[in-house]
């Protein structure tokens, strides 16, 4: 038997290193958790897009008691770009979050696997890569594709 060792490069930045680009979608995503609707977690999400066209998305979590009839922030996002502009690839996405007294959470949150499987998609639908950036009070990750988060995803790109 043979072991194989898998490797994930993350980028750990405060938020004055980053681009105004960077730093403009966080903003957006923090404002995004202002819109959540999370009477159940009490973890409430943001997330910020920014399409190769220039536009920008936002998304947010909305729970349902009927459970998993919500959504992501991420994937609200990402369907909202993708039904408006059906063509443009995802170059930038954000996300954020807040706990249940209401605070920015201090270390970055992680997309869900299913977040993961749509970001993939998105990835491999375009052959694109997407710039993600997970944001917490004490720093924030940059991850150049999803794949540095899902090295064995079952894809072709």
């Amino acid at each position: 038997m043979e072991e194989m060792t898998l490797k994930t490069e993350i980028q750990v930045a405060q938020l004055s290193e980053l681009t105004d680009t960077d730093r403009q979608l966080i903003e957006m995503a923090i404002e995004a958790t202002n819109r959540s609707y999370a009477p159940y977690s009490h973890f409430h999400v943001g997330a910020a897009l920014m399409l190769e066209n220039g536009k920008t998305f936002i998304g947010c979590n909305q729970e349902n008691a009927a459970f998993p009839a919500g959504i992501c922030a991420e994937r609200s996002a990402i369907f909202a770009a993708g039904a408006l502009y059906p063509d443009q690839p995802v170059v930038a996405l954000a996300i954020t979050a807040r706990n249940a007294k209401g605070e920015l959470i201090d270390e970055p949150a992680s997309p869900c696997g299913t977040c993961r499987q749509v970001i993939i998609e998105t990835e491999t639908r375009f052959k694109h890569p997407v710039r993600i950036l997970l944001y917490g009070r004490k720093h924030t990750y940059v991850i150049n594709g999803i794949k540095q988060l899902m090295p064995l995803a079952f894809t072709e790109f």
